[in-house]
């Protein structure tokens, strides 16, 4: 006789440790693997491509990689808007799936692709109308020929904004059903194309930073045509039809709005910052800038498992708080917290020793490699900590519908700590990058240890999204 599922999903045989914190009424441990694993594969692919691209434009000289570096950070604050706005999708369509209301689902998902194509649309006119005084405005201090490539990849990036954006908000709206493999495939479809055009155009055509501009436009738009084909022909519940994605309807605009647009100011003060403390690197010479691009690239790699992690949970909490149940939410978040700082720990044994043949695939100069190992072994212990309370935390609470206190919080602390000592440390005291660094990890300890508190004190469950 088979054994039988009981209310927790589990079977006669008791699930170890780990199955047990990762199961509850709302859901159990093999639903969040689920969940996990297909965006766990996206981030590795999104993350070991976007290295790969550095990798290659680096063979393409300094200049070209630190215009690329310096345009992404722009990209980053430009995007960050309308990717709120579809985090803010995810959560409501989350809370109507787990509340059992289908057919908001689907008003949910086509209300995200509405505003986010919009969003993007006007963000990304604006960023090209503005393109020549932003440049000089952030980087004025930039050599001319890396202005020159840094204003031609502007633009081209601008031009792609609408394509990921509706690659986004789909994704997004999936994840909050819990169709992670759908939007897995969305995404390894777009990135995968991006990274061959880049081969094509960098290294076979030798086309530099105007190859790596074509090739983002093709791979985007090549996405967004595919994740639209899979809303109105593949998908056999949303139902959704163009119609559904023009009849825009400002009652669920408003409630994907009262989640995202706190969330996008957020990242726009968050990545604003970001962008200043770019500018404090730039004064610093193009080697800091190359130092800074490399030492990102090898954090993202670290932080695969926790950004995984990170994107779960906003559909895991968000199902549980659409169904009400605050002990499952508050039970997932304390088990994710200890998973993603156990990520870091493992993810720096496994990198570390390789250190040396990793950043050989970006054929630093000799004379950064020291301050790139310093900032790389500093990063690495740092971010077992304090990277959890300060990034999955915040999901979480944002998942739950307590998106204003985050979004002050994180504004705040990154303007008051991470730009003021920033520079301070960096350009005042004459620490250079380690010290902007040392800014950055600063301010995680600061908002990490507010987030942790708001989370313990359980003033985030009294929120309601729908």
């Amino acid at each position: 006789m088979e054994p039988q599922l009981g209310s927790r999903g589990k079977t006669a045989r008791q699930p170890g440790r780990l199955a047990r914190s990762l199961t509850g009424e709302t859901m159990d441990y093999r639903t969040i693997a689920a969940l996990f694993l297909p965006i766990l594969v996206d981030q590795i692919f999104v993350v070991g491509l976007n290295v790969a691209n550095t990798a290659m434009i680096s063979s393409a000289g300094v200049a070209a990689v630190s215009a690329v570096n310096m345009i992404d950070s722009l990209n980053i604050f430009l995007i960050s808007v309308f990717i709120a706005v579809s985090t803010g999708g995810t959560v409501v369509v989350a809370q109507y799936k787990g509340s059992g209301n289908d057919a908001m689902v689907s008003r949910a998902t086509a209300g995200t692709v509405s505003s986010v194509s919009l969003l993007a649309l006007a963000t990304g006119l604006a960023g090209i109308a503005l393109s020549s005084p932003l440049l000089r405005l952030l980087f004025g201090a930039a050599e001319p020929e890396v202005m020159a490539n840094a204003r031609l990849y502007l633009i081209g990036s601008c031009i792609s904004y609408l394509g990921i954006a509706v690659v986004e908000a789909v994704c997004g709206a999936l994840r909050g059903i819990g169709r992670t493999r759908a939007s897995l495939w969305l995404s390894l479809i777009m990135n995968i194309a991006y990274v061959l055009l880049n081969v094509l155009f960098i290294n076979g055509f030798r086309m530099g930073v105007l190859g790596m501009t074509l090739a983002i436009n093709i791979a985007r738009y090549l996405g967004a045509a595919c994740a639209v084909y899979y809303l109105f022909r593949l998908d056999t519940s949303l139902r959704l039809k163009l119609k559904d994605l023009l009849a825009v309807k400002l009652d669920m605009v408003k409630r994907i709005l009262s989640i995202g647009m706190p969330f996008a100011a957020e990242q726009m003060f968050f990545n604003g910052g970001k962008i200043l403390t770019q500018t404090f690197v730039v004064s610093l010479g193009t080697y800091a800038i190359a130092t800074n691009a490399i030492s990102g690239s090898i954090a993202l790699v670290m932080q695969i498992p926790a950004n995984a992690l990170s994107l779960t949970i906003v559909t895991v909490v968000g199902q549980c708080m659409g169904s009400r149940n605050i002990d499952d939410a508050s039970k997932f978040i304390k088990t994710f917290l200890k998973l993603s700082s156990l990520s870091f720990a493992l993810m720096g044994l496994l990198v570390l020793p390789f250190f040396h043949p990793l950043i050989s695939l970006f054929h630093p100069p000799a004379a950064i490699v020291d301050d790139i190992w310093i900032i790389v072994l500093m990063n690495t212990i740092i971010q077992v900590p304090l990277w959890s309370i300060s990034f999955i935390t915040p999901a979480a609470l944002r998942a739950a519908g307590d998106a204003k206190f985050t979004s002050l919080v994180a504004m705040l602390s990154m303007w008051l700590f991470r730009v003021v000592l920033g520079y301070l440390l960096g350009i005042v005291f004459g620490f250079g990058i380690i010290g902007i660094w040392v800014a950055m990890e600063c301010e995680w300890a600061i908002r990490g240890t507010i987030f942790l508190r708001r989370f313990l004190s359980r003033r985030w469950a009294r929120h309601q999204v729908i």
